[in-house]
């Protein structure tokens, strides 16, 4: 089942009409685990770091062993043309990916120039303005490079996403508060997360369990630019309790206002609001 409506896929050279079949069932990916994605936006007639999530899902593609085909331009001249055959205030969720076809050694090793590609489109709205998250914790952790891929948006990592979600849902919360392997604050199961405490706005420092993002990396810049102290340190989950404001950092929404994390309630709170309102006027700037 596809996540939004209104798909269209490029695949072969050519756009296609709806969800389209693009992976066999020999194929390495298909039964070995080698896919990666990124994924940006498109919305009020902007698609914001578009050439930097291309260029990652290449990045993603040389930690899987994969030789990408297309250059991170390529790949956003492309998504252009796809978003060409929408309406102009059409949001969309852009999503290029790559594959491992045919297998090397052990049938393990994929063959980095058997290589699949294709960008998806989906037509998924922003969250409302008044969207907020509830954070629980789960018993499940985020990997460390010795143990996985963490340095690519793999889709190999998401199960472990799917059982973290799946347990914060079962406890009645929205979303997951996620450890590292050292038990220190990474991100939720979906973003990365930010806190202010008197002022002060801070990050879990990229320490390999994660992906330190490029929405992320966006907000940072422009809270610096706007004259807010933004810290990258080793975050406890007592530092979230104790935080003024909690919010979520991903390219879906941008900016999600987290109002509890575990019995611990918060306002959504000022830098929180600016935050979304900097991310906007900047892309807008960007054009």
């Amino acid at each position: 089942m596809a996540t939004g409506k209104n798909i269209r896929t490029w695949f072969e050279g050519k756009w296609h009409d709806g969800n389209v079949p693009i992976m066999n069932a020999a194929d390495h990916g298909s039964w070995l685990g080698g896919t990666v994605f990124d994924g940006a936006r498109y919305a009020f007639g902007l698609a914001p770091d578009l050439l930097a999530h291309c260029e990652r899902v290449n990045r993603s593609a040389k930690a899987l062993m994969m030789e990408p085909t297309h250059t991170g331009q390529e790949i956003a001249d492309i998504v252009w043309e796809g978003i060409q055959l929408y309406p102009e205030d059409t949001p969309l969720y852009i999503r290029p990916m790559y594959w491992t076809i045919d297998g090397g050694y052990s049938a393990i090793v994929p063959k980095p120039d058997s290589t699949g590609f294709a960008v998806c489109l989906e037509e998924i709205p922003l969250s409302p303005p008044d969207a907020t998250v509830r954070l629980g914790t789960t018993q499940f952790r985020r990997p460390v490079l010795a143990d996985n891929v963490t340095n690519a948006k793999a889709g190999c990592l998401y199960p472990n996403n799917a059982r973290m979600l799946a347990e914060a849902r079962a406890k009645g919360f929205d979303n997951a508060l996620v450890a590292d392997a050292m038990g220190n604050v990474a991100e939720s199961a979906t973003a990365n997360v930010f806190i202010v405490k008197d002022g002060v706005v801070k990050t879990p420092i990229p320490n390999g369990t994660f992906l330190s993002g490029i929405t992320r990396a966006r907000h940072i810049k422009n809270l610096r630019a706007a004259g807010h102290e933004v810290r990258e340190e080793v975050l406890s989950f007592d530092d979230v309790r104790a935080a003024d404001e909690v919010f979520l950092s991903g390219n879906m929404s941008k900016v999600t206002p987290v109002v509890e994390f575990d019995g611990t309630n918060y306002q959504v709170g000022p830098v929180t609001r600016e935050a979304l309102k900097l991310y906007w006027d900047w892309a807008k700037s960007e054009g």
